[in-house]
């Protein structure tokens, strides 16, 4: 006989299985990161971190200039946001337009560091020619694309369009930090074909400017912005830097190899010192006049004159002087000094320090369309050079921070690092967050590991005290059955040995009753065979009611009887093992009666129903005595209450209507035997 499991342990064992299923268990706390990031596994989201600060080593960093210069180009100011404002720039020739860089004007601030400062919210470049002469948008940008914050450049792209000019409108302002006031205000603003800024020292209208000292609407492609080259790669190269006398008119020659079509020049300013504040001026070694001739023979025999540079204060130079002139073919190129850079003196008492002149650049670029071909040319001077700063300097791809990049791959870059810069803190705040999510759920799984351990353990406790309770009740279910069968068919065997007695002149009587005598003896040892094996007999559906009638027959012997069965159907569904029980309460209950009754007529009826089954069994016998009225079950045999408690039913006994005595059984039927019936008998 197989133990059945506890229902607490059954239960215990589905809930520690819902806790261990549930995949949030672990709570999860309201996230305000991208559902772009949010999306990607743990496992990606450190890949992209990683991929993000490799590529952050390879990019041009922020380095902001010092010193003093032009901020570029403001507008008029206003009380709302809700104004336009535009700068339009006269590229001459309709060119192919693939990008335009926005550089935005740089504050201070003592939280943030540097950040844009009246810079539009909302804005769109507009590119117009002789076939569209109102305009094309060629780029918008909304509000909801957060360019701001911002400290590094605005790359729009154009797609390969074609324009004369190109306008950039703002729709949206946003506030200048000292007093909220809203502006339009830009430090550069490039526009590339290909590697070509052709929007370089072009003419610009705009629909305001608010003039300063420092802004004015020529200063937005004046070529100066906020940043010094700092590529983060190759190796750092000192500028080269001569002392000369005042009256001195030094040059540089340069020879390219070969006729090259030169049409732009880019002087790199000499690197100042990085203290703060800085010693010396942002325009060291810069000569008031420069003068840029080009020729085809060595002696300049043949010379042409390409270009004039003329300083007339600081605000004309900066980290980059860049300068476009018509397309010039030559093999020389010769930059000749006038009024050379004299360092400032302090004076000490009377006396006066000598005035020193100096001279020197970071770099000199010279380009043929997209190409710098004055890398790595041999560079002579009237000048000399000292023991570390040599003239291969002015030629060698390098200043004090490492590689010159293209601009337009300087300003990619820069761009590159701010979308970088923006997204990583994402990434790494939604890392922390999976991160403290793992932690919190693998400290909750130990807690449930201890939890489900502690659970096993008093699951078996539990177990192991239902079991032995469960085999105590087997102990003394079988107690009870070889008590009530083996006493049931020892008195049956007596009654039918009185009935051979009386029947000893009648043979065929006597015959019969040895006949029944045998019978109940066989049945007898079958019934001891059965608890001995555990084994239950008569529980295949539809056998009660026809134990009930044999077990009548066989007690009952000079008794009338009579038994009704209603809606048998519903004890087909019964357990095997409340069949059994039901059988054999039935037996003991008619030995009592052919024991002590004194009985001549016995009825039973079992109605079952759909929530419980009443089995009733009157007699006509000397019935009950006054301390045995209705409802007074101390009185029930010890025997029938034995096998009522087993059946986990109600037994009451009461006066019946013949005089005897009624036995009435009540039994619940459980609701899953209930459901599984009505599912059986329901009409498909």
């Amino acid at each position: 006989m197989r133990l059945a499991r506890p229902p607490f342990t059954r239960l215990l064992s589905g809930l520690l299985m819902c806790l261990l299923m549930c995949p949030a268990f672990a709570s999860k706390a309201p996230s305000t990161i991208d559902d772009s990031i949010e999306d990607l596994s743990t496992a990606q989201l450190e890949e992209r971190l990683a991929a993000i600060d490799i590529e952050l080593e390879r990019l041009a960093k922020y380095s902001l200039r010092s010193g003093h210069g032009t901020i570029g180009w403001r507008s008029d100011i206003h009380d709302t946001p809700e104004h336009t404002e535009w700068v339009q720039i006269d590229l001459g020739d309709t060119l192919p337009i693939d990008q335009v860089v926005l550089i935005p004007s740089l504050m201070r601030d003592a939280t943030t560091g540097y950040q844009a400062e009246g810079f539009p919210t909302e804005f769109k470049v507009i590119g117009g020619s002789d076939k569209h002469p109102e305009g094309v948008v060629l780029a918008s940008v909304k509000a909801g694309q957060k360019t701001l914050p911002r400290q590094a450049p605005v790359i729009v792209d154009c797609a390969q369009a074609s324009a004369s000019w190109i306008r950039i409108e703002a729709t949206a302002l946003s506030p200048r930090s000292w007093d909220g006031k809203y502006l339009f205000q830009l430090s550069e603003a490039l526009v590339f074909c290909e590697q070509r800024n052709v929007a370089l020292d072009r003419p610009v209208i705009t629909s305001s400017d608010m003039k300063s000292l420092a802004s004015s609407a020529a200063d937005l492609v004046d070529g100066f912005m906020p940043y010094m080259m700092d590529a983060a790669q190759g190796e750092q190269s000192l500028a080269f830097l001569a002392s000369i006398l005042p009256d001195h008119s030094p040059h540089f020659i340069i020879d390219l190899g070969a006729p090259q079509p030169l049409d732009r020049i880019h002087l790199h300013s000499v690197d100042v010192s990085d203290s703060a504040p800085q010693p010396l001026p942002g325009d060291l070694g810069i000569p008031g006049q420069l003068e840029l001739i080009g020729a085809n023979r060595p002696d300049f025999s043949d010379a042409m004159p390409i270009i004039n540079y003329t300083k007339k204060s600081t605000y004309d130079t900066g980290p980059i002087i860049a300068r476009r002139f018509p397309v010039t073919p030559c093999r020389y190129v010769k930059l000749t000094a006038s009024e050379p850079y004299i360092v400032p003196t302090r004076t000490k008492g009377r006396s006066r320090n000598p005035r020193t002149a100096r001279i020197g650049f970071a770099e000199i670029e010279l380009f043929a369309g997209n190409r710098n071909v004055a890398l790595h040319q041999p560079v002579r001077a009237n000048v000399q050079q000292s023991s570390d700063r040599f003239l291969s300097a002015l030629t060698d791809g390098r200043n004090q921070f490492g590689d010159i990049l293209p601009l337009r791959t300087w300003m990619e870059q820069l761009a590159r690092r701010h979308d970088l810069e923006t997204e990583r803190p994402l990434i790494a705040q939604a890392l922390n967050e999976r991160y403290l999510r793992q932690k919190t759920l693998l400290t909750q799984l130990a807690w449930l590991t201890v939890l489900l351990a502690a659970c096993i353990i008093i699951a078996i406790l539990i177990g192991r005290i239902s079991s032995m309770r469960q085999v105590a009740e087997i102990r003394e279910r079988l107690a009870a059955d070889l008590h009530d069968e083996l006493g049931a068919n020892f008195h049956t065997i007596g009654l039918l040995g009185d009935v051979a007695i009386n029947a000893l002149n009648t043979p065929d009587r006597l015959k019969e009753v040895l006949q029944r005598n045998k019978e109940v003896i066989d049945r007898t040892g079958g019934a001891v065979r059965h608890f001995i094996s555990l084994q239950e007999a008569h529980n295949s559906p539809g056998t009660l009611q026809k134990d009930m009638q044999r077990i009548a027959q066989r007690i009952l012997a000079d008794i009338d009887y009579q038994i009704e069965v209603k809606d048998p159907a519903y004890m087909d569904k019964l357990k095997p093992v409340t069949r059994d029980d039901l059988r054999l309460f039935f037996k003991e209950s008619l030995v009592n009666i052919s024991r002590h009754a004194d009985a001549t007529m016995v009825s039973a009826s079992l109605i079952a129903r759909s929530k419980q089954l009443t089995l009733n069994i009157c007699d006509n016998g000397r019935g009950m005595s006054q301390a045995k009225q209705l409802g007074n079950n101390s009185k029930v045999p010890a025997s029938l209450r034995r096998r009522a408690q087993l059946l986990r039913a109600k037994i009451s006994i009461s006066p019946s209507e013949s005089g005897g005595t009624c036995v009435t059984l009540t039994l619940k039927i459980p609701w899953r035997q209930r459901v599984q019936h009505e599912k059986n008998h329901s009409p498909s």
